[in-house]
């Protein structure tokens, strides 16, 4: 457990009591502070009290009399669309609002610190997607040349459940924008900013509110090193915020879209071959195509963040290329379950918005594609624009059919995961791939992407 420092002796109300919140109540107590806890699900609360926390209704008048700080869980909204009550509570009485990721930022480092021959270090990830897969691939890189590590936040570990950094240790955490735009103190050494497309715009109020939230990872706290995708405007915006011209290799720009020139610090890939060029000269090369765990551009984007951020650390090009071949992936993201009778089943339940799914479809010939969920914002029709290898689209979800209608493609209404898998297993051929990438949330029919991509793996499995 990483120990809450400097807060010792005061109240702090901590709203929602999930996995970050019940650690966060717990590392506060280690601390010395004085947690007081609430969340309206009463089997939470009860989990709480049996850990020996106080709950109190934070709603009541007079709550944050004495509080020095309310600490809120990542899916309570603190403005947009509507502010928690509590929250707003809390801003009308002049509480600091804080969270899991700014407590561990200004408990990370100890006195202990002093007796080391490394300090350890934070590399952040965030970004739309490839989030998870970009740390996961830090963290096994790491792991492979044997530097001490713990991946957090986001994936893995809570922040603050992770254990005491030791000499020469990096923590890799994945944060999403929840976490990132409350966070009072945001302080990596290393940050990665993946790509950005349209997500969660209600809690953020639209792009630019999203975009806000993730900027503050660089903005607040001034990264040694910021690894920035450009294939966006919006990380062309950041990457020049960030550095003081061309040759400041402080920022390391990372493209899939085009070879990037110039005198400063970049990795690209190109028709499957990652490049990294620094002071205008090339410093590494891997070939990517026979990666069986980062299959199509989405992936090499994530091997590219990778590199840089490891490369930052001062791991060897070749050193990384051994890691990316013994790297397996990430259930539900782009993952192989399972390959029969020329066919290959992938499971990329994960991806759930229309950015993340068009990279699939593009990373994959012909396609027998289950899709389908619950419909975000912006419509279908970027998917349409690169669906050319897909044969068929199968289409789940309570409103399938209204799915369906905005495809080009042929498609199937099956409504049902049973359905759709049998569908898609029945039309199969030699060579083609059945691939689920929603384009959709999970929470018409799962309470989770993950419970949608193990609904699928077992249909599949049945099926053969």
């Amino acid at each position: 457990m990483i120990t809450v420092q400097g807060l010792s002796g005061a109240r702090i109300a901590v709203l929602g009591l999930g996995r970050s919140g019940l650690s966060a109540a717990l590392a506060l107590r280690e601390g010395g502070a004085i947690p007081v806890c609430w969340d309206d699900n009463d089997a939470a609360r009860v989990a709480a009290e049996a850990e020996g926390l106080v709950c109190s209704d934070l709603k009541k008048h007079g709550a944050f009399d004495d509080i020095a700080r309310l600490i809120v869980s990542p899916g309570i909204a603190h403005m947009y669309p509507v502010p928690n009550p509590v929250v707003a509570a809390a801003l009308k009485a002049g509480v600091a609002v804080d969270n899991d990721i700014g407590l561990f930022f200004q408990s990370f480092a100890t006195p202990e610190w002093n007796n080391f021959e490394t300090i350890p270090q934070v590399i952040a990830v965030t970004g739309s997607n490839g989030k998870s897969t970009t740390s996961a691939l830090i963290h096994h890189i790491l792991t492979h040349a044997q530097r001490p590590c713990q991946l957090a936040g986001n994936i893995g570990r809570g922040v603050l459940d992770i254990d005491p950094a030791i000499d020469g240790e990096v923590v890799v955490l994945e944060l999403s924008s929840y976490q990132t735009e409350l966070a009072r103190s945001l302080t990596p050494d290393v940050a990665v900013f993946t790509n950005l497309s349209p997500d969660h715009l209600d809690r953020h109020a639209g792009m630019g509110g999203y975009f806000a939230a993730k900027r503050r990872l660089f903005a607040e706290g001034g990264p040694d090193r910021a690894v920035i995708g450009v294939d966006e405007i919006e990380g062309q915006f950041l990457a020049g915020q960030l550095s003081e011209g061309a040759a400041d290799d402080r920022v390391i720009r990372v493209s899939v879209e085009e070879k990037l020139t110039g005198p400063g610090w970049q990795v690209f890939a190109r028709k499957g071959f990652l490049s990294e060029y620094r002071k205008g000269r090339q410093a590494g090369s891997i070939d990517l195509r026979e990666i069986a765990g980062l299959p199509g551009a989405h992936n090499h984007q994530n091997a590219c963040a990778a590199y840089a951020a490891c490369r930052a650390l001062g791991i060897a090009p070749k050193v990384i290329e051994v890691a990316f071949h013994s790297f397996g992936g990430l259930p539900h993201r782009s993952q192989t379950i399972a390959e029969a009778n020329g066919v290959r089943y992938v499971n990329d339940s994960k991806a759930t918005n229309v950015d993340s799914a068009a990279k699939a479809l593009q990373a994959f010939k012909n396609i027998r594609w289950i899709c389908g969920g619950l419909q975000k914002e912006g419509g279908l029709e970027p998917l349409n624009a690169v669906a050319g290898e897909v044969k068929k689209a199968y289409v789940i979800g309570r409103e399938a059919a209204q799915f369906a209608m905005q495809l080009t493609c042929e498609t199937q209404v099956c409504t049902t995961m049973e359905s759709a898998v049998a569908a898609a297993m029945g039309d199969a051929t030699d060579g083609d791939v059945v691939l689920l990438a929603p384009a959709a949330a999970s929470f018409d029919q799962y309470d989770s992407f993950e419970r949608r991509g193990e609904d699928f793996e077992a249909e599949v499995k049945a099926g053969l």
